[in-house]
């Protein structure tokens, strides 16, 4: 009696293996490659991945076998048709930096169809040399429509942790428990006690009202743009034009590779800032750290964050000597190795550990973090 043969089981084999598998699936009884009922994703999946092979094994470059009818947009309108969203912004991020489809990036129509998202953000920071004419005003409508979702997702939070102290002497407006001005609500309302019923009717509820610092807390951050910092070159920047809107700081942002870019005068539009940005190159923390130097006017009421891996790439010393001067002034130094959600910092740990030493706070830490830390510093 032969074994019964689960023709589902083996479509999904041929699927997972390729066409080369069809010859030797072809040999099982009760298998034919024309009862395969996977082939259109079968041609989507072999349009990327057959780009693994080279012209010598049988495959082109650009397609493989079977994959030569379908153009860029028409992959993108499958996958987006056939696949689940997660998995469609995996097989763009890889089409991109696996594969160097950077015709996802060039072609005006082709990126108009990708999905907004942060792995979007960083290709196209990465790719923007090759954009040009409309493609760039293209792209940058996408960059806006992302950066635009991570403020809504930071600003609250930045806003509730640095707004300021609260001031128990004037009514404020904000209804929330966290805010009720218990005494007055009552001594203001006694009037309503009812002795019957022993209870205090409330004709009105009063709230604390938080106020602003008057005297301005500066905050100068220094961004290293090197391309292993991507993502907290994109923190950085969109945490910058969040504080630069806050009346009660003062901020200055400095990008930095061998170079130092002052991008203050930009904190107004991120999109902008995060445009003009050029990543790669070399690394001179020092050269960074002794501008900002520079922007301090009152030391005790500024922060200095300077975001970087710390792989500094002119004698390290330099770097070392320009930290301490700048905690000796009476700032708060931080060095964030890492300034994004994920938290996972990739950086020099002897370097790191020597600032510690000096007296400086280092971390690998996420947005909310920073802004929790930030505001119990200016409010304390």
């Amino acid at each position: 009696m032969e074994p019964h043969i689960n023709k589902e089981n083996l479509n999904r084999w041929r699927l997972l293996l390729g066409e080369n598998s069809k010859e030797s699936l072809n040999r099982i009884d009760g298998y034919k490659e024309a009862d395969f009922t996977y082939s259109e994703i079968d041609d989507i999946l072999g349009y990327l991945y057959n780009r693994e092979y080279k012209e010598e094994q049988g495959y082109r470059v650009k397609g493989g076998q079977g994959g030569s009818q379908l153009t860029v947009p028409t992959w993108i309108r499958k996958i987006r048709t056939i696949f689940p969203k997660k998995t469609v912004e995996i097989l763009e991020k890889q089409a991109i930096e696996k594969y160097n489809m950077t015709e996802l990036l060039t072609d005006k129509k082709v990126l108009e169809k990708l999905e907004p998202n942060m792995t979007l953000l960083k290709n196209i920071l990465q790719f923007k040399g090759y954009m040009k004419g409309e493609v760039v005003k293209t792209a940058k409508d996408m960059v806006r429509r992302v950066v635009e979702e991570l403020k809504k997702t930071l600003e609250f939070q930045i806003k509730a942790s640095v707004v300021g102290k609260r001031n128990y002497h004037r009514r404020g407006y904000i209804k929330s428990i966290k805010n009720l001005d218990y005494k007055r609500t009552i001594r203001k309302n006694l009037k309503n006690y009812d002795k019957q019923k022993k209870r205090l009717f409330l004709d009105e509820v009063y709230f604390h009202s938080n106020t602003q610092q008057q005297n301005k807390w500066n905050i100068i951050i220094a961004v290293d743009e090197s391309g292993s910092m991507l993502d907290s070159v994109i923190y950085s920047s969109v945490m910058a034009s969040i504080f630069h809107q806050l009346s009660s700081l003062k901020t200055n942002l400095i990008i930095f590779d061998t170079q130092v870019v002052d991008l203050t005068d930009q904190l107004e539009d991120p999109v902008d800032l995060l445009m003009s940005v050029q990543l790669g190159g070399g690394t001179h923390i020092a050269k960074a750290l002794k501008y900002g130097k520079t922007l301090l006017e009152n030391p005790n009421k500024t922060i200095f964050i300077l975001v970087s891996d710390l792989e500094e790439g002119y004698p390290i010393n330099d770097m070392y000597r320009t930290s301490k001067e700048i905690i000796d002034t009476g700032c708060r130094f931080l060095v964030l190795t890492a300034l994004d959600f994920e938290g996972n910092g990739v950086y020099n740990q002897h370097a790191a550990r020597t600032l510690a030493d000096m007296g400086a706070h280092v971390a690998a830490i996420t947005p909310d973090e920073l802004a929790r830390w930030i505001g119990k510093i200016i409010t304390s």
